[in-house]
Order: C-alpha cells, then sequence, then structure tokens
C-alpha cells in the first residue's frame, strides 16, 4: 500500500501568467514566493510553496502528496508499475524545480496527474499573505473522476485513503484525520476540480464574502455549511474556470474513532452538499 503522508502542492497552467498571480495574491490571499524558470510559487502555510502557476494549457494540473521517506517513494513506484501504472521518476532538475530531494510523477485512472514527493522543504518564516484572508493552509482538492467507484478502489486499496462519508457517488476521502483530503466527483474529463484552504473562523469567511462581491468576484456556492464534514463554506471562481473554496470548522475523524466510525450517505443535491439551503453553481455538485 502506498501511504500517502501529507497533500502538498498544486500546479496549474495558464494561458495569463500575470492575471493568475495578481488574483492568487490579491483576491485570494496567497503569499508570492518566487519567479523561477516560467514557474510562478506561492504559499499558504508553512509549506515552501502549495501552489504554482505556469504559462501553459489551462487544462494542466498536477496534484502532490507527501510520502515519509525514500524507500516509501520506490515502493510506491514499483507497486504502482506492477499494477499497470506508467511512472515517471523525476530528474535532478525536475526535482530542484519541486523544491523536494525525489519525486515519481503518474496519472491515476481518470487521467489525473499526480507526483509523490519526498523531502519536499518547508520555509523557514512564517506566511504572509498579500490580502488578510485568514487563511490558515492548503486542505483539499476535490478532482474530477470519470468512474468514481473505480477511483475510490484505487485510493483506498492502492493507497491508504479512507472513505469518510459519499454524497452520492461522490466519495470524500482522507489520509489523516482531516474529514478528507481528496473528493472525487463525477465528470468526463480529468483535472482538479476545486482548491480548498481552510480559514480561521467563520468571521473570515463571511469579511471574505463580502470583499468577493465588492471586487465582483462570481460566487459559486454559499455561504453554507456542508453536512458531511461539518464545514463552513464558500466556493468562488478563480482565473481559468477554477473554482476556489475557503472553509472553517472542519470535522477530525480521530484515530481512536476509527475502528467504529461508518461512512454516511448523503444524496447528490443541493441537501447533500449544504444543510443551510444554499444552491450550488457548480456543475459538478449538480445532478
Amino acid at each position: 500500500m502506498i501511504n500517502l503522508h501529507e497533500l502538498r502542492y498544486v500546479r496549474l497552467g495558464t494561458r495569463d501568467i500575470e492575471a493568475a498571480v495578481g488574483y492568487a495574491c490579491d483576491i485570494l490571499g496567497l503569499q508570492l514566493v518566487r519567479r523561477e524558470g516560467g514557474w510562478t510559487y506561492l504559499r499558504s502555510d508553512e509549506r515552501d510553496h502549495t501552489l504554482v502557476y505556469f504559462e501553459g494549457d489551462p487544462k494542466d494540473h498536477t496534484i502532490a502528496f507527501d510520502v515519509s521517506a525514500n524507500e516509501a517513494l520506490e515502493h510506491a513506484g514499483t507497486l504502482l508499475e506492477q499494477n499497470g501504472f506508467r511512472v515517471h521518476a523525476g530528474s535532478r532538475d525536475e526535482c530542484d524545480q519541486r523544491r523536494v530531494r525525489s519525486f515519481i510523477g503518474f496519472k491515476d485512472p481518470s487521467g489525473n496527474h499526480i507526483e509523490l514527493v519526498f523531502g519536499a522543504l518547508h520555509c523557514g518564516r512564517r506566511y504572509f499573505p498579500a490580502r488578510d484572508a485568514g487563511i490558515t493552509g492548503f486542505s483539499h482538492v476535490g478532482l474530477r473522476s470519470t468512474d468514481p467507484r473505480r477511483d475510490e478502489i484505487f485510493w483506498t486499496t492502492l493507497c491508504n485513503a479512507r472513505v469518510s462519508d459519499w454524497i452520492g457517488p461522490a466519495p470524500l476521502l482522507r489520509i489523516d484525520e482531516i474529514h478528507h483530503r481528496i473528493a472525487l466527483f463525477p465528470s468526463s474529463f480529468a483535472g482538479i476540480q476545486h482548491i480548498n484552504h481552510q480559514v480561521e473562523s467563520i468571521d473570515d469567511l463571511m469579511r471574505s464574502w463580502y470583499t468577493l462581491r465588492d471586487q465582483g468576484i462570481p460566487i459559486r456556492f454559499g455561504p453554507g455549511r456542508h453536512p458531511t464534514s461539518g464545514a463552513i463554506f464558500l466556493y468562488f471562481e478563480g482565473p481559468d474556470g477554477m473554482t476556489y473554496e475557503y472553509s472553517t470548522g472542519v470535522r477530525l475523524i480521530r484515530r481512536d474513532e476509527e475502528a467504529t466510525y461508518c461512512p454516511r450517505h448523503f444524496p447528490f443535491g443541493s441537501t447533500g452538499f449544504c444543510m443551510w439551503g444554499a444552491k450550488p453553481d457548480i456543475p459538478e455538485f449538480q445532478s
């Protein structure tokens, strides 16, 4: 089994990198770290970076996870190849670009680009955002899946993810105590469907709601509250059609609950996504 330790970063292609980076700093509230070799690095917590923009196809997305040791990375590569996945071992230059000691890349069964990394750098200074949105860290991603059941089996059999709950066919998967780090939503194509950052409080979330409205940023869903994780949420539109989410108060499923916790089933509709009555303007959240 591949033991995913932590969600590390996402990389996104964009046709207009200046607009994308401006949005990430001034609207989303990330910190610009560096520009280097056509890559622009931003962060939202103690990690060296959590989001990278590069000039390229806006449909070119990558999500990365940490593993805890180089031996674990080697084991993951062997296991993936034994199960028919084509694995790319990162060159020294590619590792340096990612600020990691080593990594492998592959595609999940839907075609999502996944990287497993070892030895990723942290930053020795505190996160200092361009806009104080109250962000406490990069928390989870929604992934598009052409077959959620098949992909659920991949993440829970080859990898150490566990199902926390389902919304219709969409599994919400955890790799630690956080209710979910990955959510798989039905789609006809691959890619990252949304990117979540946790904020410190509901006050931060509501302040951003007013700020986003004043800036003319389309609100895609919320404010509302997920009946699955219990998190209060706000989804909004970002560059190149990407959806970003702020949320706060996400449920923890602690180790002493693992033996007795039973995943729940929620309807794939507005009541499965929001217990307050908000209606999503997000295709993957609509039946």
